[in-house]
Order: structure tokens, then sequence, then C-alpha cells
């Protein structure tokens, strides 16, 4: 009689743990469908860049998407811009320290639901050897085999310590994030 108590006890925690499993969904990044990118401007125009590698994780949860995750790690060395002389500058110690700093990392630490196709991912951004919590406004259009995120939104720069061309170069930068993930 213990043991079909254990069975049944059993049965039922593995198919708990399914259905949690099932719920949520480890996603792959399609690479060559996402993209990173930045502008950054100053009071006379303004320049593009963005960077080559990048790579992603995300779960996503559809039951519940409070659930969801996503991590994000940019190779900073793959920086590029509209302007050559200017990728170097960017890679310096005047920007981004490619040489100490090799990535930036994202880590969502809630993923906040709003109106259809529409969410708010609030997150750790970590860069230059800082971390500060950032919020990220999202688009999202869900298929039966993709899942497509697409954030426009602004960050300061020196709250990294970014500080260089103060006066000069706007603290503000836009950035625009399409990730495209494989369900």
């Amino acid at each position: 009689m213990k043991n079909q108590r254990f069975a049944l006890l059993f049965a039922g925690l593995m198919a708990g743990i399914a259905c949690n499993l099932a719920a949520a969904q480890e996603l792959t990044l399609v690479k060559d469908a996402s993209k990173i990118e930045f502008v950054g401007s100053k009071p006379d125009g303004k320049h593009e860049g963005g960077f080559k590698k990048f790579e992603a994780s995300a779960i996503a949860d559809m039951e519940t998407p409070g659930r969801s995750s996503l991590n994000i790690q940019i190779d900073t060395m793959s920086l590029w811009s509209d302007d050559d002389k200017l990728t170097n500058h960017l890679k310096s110690p005047d920007f981004f320290d490619v040489r100490k700093y090799p990535s930036i990392t994202f880590e969502s630490t809630e993923i906040i639901p709003g109106e259809e196709g529409k969410a708010t991912i609030k997150g750790t951004m970590q860069m230059l050897g800082k971390s500060v919590e950032v919020e990220v406004p999202i688009e999202a259009t869900v298929t039966e085999e993709l899942i497509e995120l697409d954030a426009k939104f602004e960050i300061d720069r020196t709250k990294w310590g970014m500080t260089y061309g103060q006066g000069k170069i706007n603290n503000t930068v836009k950035i625009s994030a399409q990730l495209t993930f494989k369900r």
C-alpha cells in the first residue's frame, strides 16, 4: 500500500513538472533575423551604430508571461558605426573600452505584460563594469514558429560612467533591438 501511494504521489509530481515544462519553452535566437543598434547624437548631427555579434537566450511562458526571461550577451569588439574613425574611437577607453570590457550583458529580472502584444522587460544591464537597472518596452509578435521582440528605448550613457564629450555629445543614446526566436 505504501509503494502504491508513493507511486501515485510520484506520478502526480511528475505530471505537475511536465505541465510546468510544457508551459515554459526555451527559445533559440535566429541570428540573421536579429539586430541590436544605437544612435548617438550631438547638437550638430548623429551617428548610427550597433553590434554584429551577440547571443540571447530566452524562456517564454505563454500561460504566465511574467515567468518568462531574457538574457543577452553582446560582444563589444563587434561594434560598428557609420564612420570607421568613429568606430575606432567608440572602441577606445573614452567610450566602450572593448579591451577591458569585452561584453555587455542584459539579464531580465521581471517581465510585465501590457496590452496585447506589448510588455515591459525590467532588468540589469552591465556595461563598463557597472550594473544599472533598466526598463525596456517591447512589442512582441508570436506565431506558431517564431517569437519576434521589437524594442525601442533610450539609456543615459553616463550611468555607466561613459562621460567623454559631455556638453558636446548628448548623454541620451537611442537603442533599438529586434530579436527573433524560434519556438
